[in-house]
């Protein structure tokens, strides 16, 4: 798979816009800001009870999705790039910040997503590693590409946090990748 034709037709997020959702412990989209509805091109009333999926794009490695559960679930804030698909079929990349949300008894009991522009040279950069994802979930499976990632992060001594940050700061993965 290959992403660079994303680039040409891509719905560029202005420098203010918060693309906020909440969802339940499932990932059913319980709340979505204007700017959500704005870009995702669905209504309140056609996204409430609705997988968050339903903005994904088709072209993402199902390893990402994978660590951001595997964060999440843990009580770990994530962050990534992420290529979504609005539903008139625009493509918009976003720089996601998903974090669990607690009750007053410290019970996980939701996730509150928080997406904003992502870096130009951040997206391209991605796109290359999410290229390797691709070509590895498609020759072996989601597992083998996970894998990949992690043993990448320990090799070079970088948490995907860092990585994904560097990338949105500096819009380049330095010695990485």
């Amino acid at each position: 798979m290959d992403f660079t034709h994303l680039l040409k037709n891509e719905i560029f997020l202005q420098n203010d816009t918060l693309i906020t959702s909440k969802t339940d412990l499932q990932g059913k989209i319980i709340y979505g800001n204007l700017d959500f509805i704005h870009y995702s091109g669905y209504s309140e009333e056609q996204f409430l009870g609705k997988p968050h999926s339903i903005v994904r794009h088709p072209f993402m490695p199902r390893a990402a999705f994978k660590l951001l559960w595997n964060f999440i679930q843990n009580g770990k804030e994530f962050f990534a790039f992420v290529c979504n698909l609005s539903r008139n079929g625009g493509t918009y990349w976003v720089f996601t910040n998903v974090t669990p949300s607690y009750d007053e008894k410290g019970a996980m009991i939701s996730y509150y997503s928080v997406r904003r522009r992502p870096s130009k040279a951040g997206v391209e950069a991605v796109i290359g590693i999410y290229n390797q994802l691709l070509q590895i979930e498609k020759e072996q499976d989601m597992n083998a590409s996970v894998q990949f990632v992690l043993d990448y992060l320990e090799q070079n001594k970088i948490t995907w946090t860092e990585l994904m940050i560097n990338l949105q700061d500096q819009g380049k993965i330095g010695g990485y990748w």
